[in-house]
């Protein structure tokens, strides 16, 4: 399994930030340290600023910060968060895709659980533990 993206540079722009919580940044500058465009970071940005992980100050003087204490992040969380689409499967959504199904195919079930464990592990950290 891989995860997206977008959820790679979700992490990288908290720890970022996290790692730099005496000032505050700008997109431009998570861009270039992360190496992805601005584009790409504006929605990163956007997406977890809506779920108050990040605080977007505007203006001049603007710029980010964490929205919370690092302590407070915790990494399953936000991989849920960010990831648009955690299901091993295409059977997960799309019944009809799978000709087993009508056998009592049972991967399905055990991807389920593995996708469970694979959450559960993310879920025992937090922002701070990664620092």
């Amino acid at each position: 399994m891989q995860l997206s993206k977008f959820t790679d540079y979700s992490f990288r722009a908290l720890v970022y930030l996290a790692q730099n919580q005496d000032r505050l940044c700008t997109v431009e500058e998570l861009a270039k340290n992360l190496h992805t465009s601005e584009h790409h970071m504006k929605k990163v940005v956007h997406k977890l600023a809506t779920g108050g992980y990040i605080t977007s100050l505007k203006g001049r003087a603007g710029g980010l910060h964490l929205g919370m204490e690092p302590k407070n992040i915790n990494l399953g969380e936000i991989l849920k968060f960010t990831e648009d689409n955690l299901n091993i499967f295409s059977c997960y959504l799309e019944t009809d895709t799978c000709p087993l199904r009508s056998c009592g195919c049972k991967l399905k079930q055990v991807s389920h659980i593995a996708l469970g464990h694979f959450i559960h592990e993310f879920e025992k950290y937090t922002l701070e533990d990664v620092l």
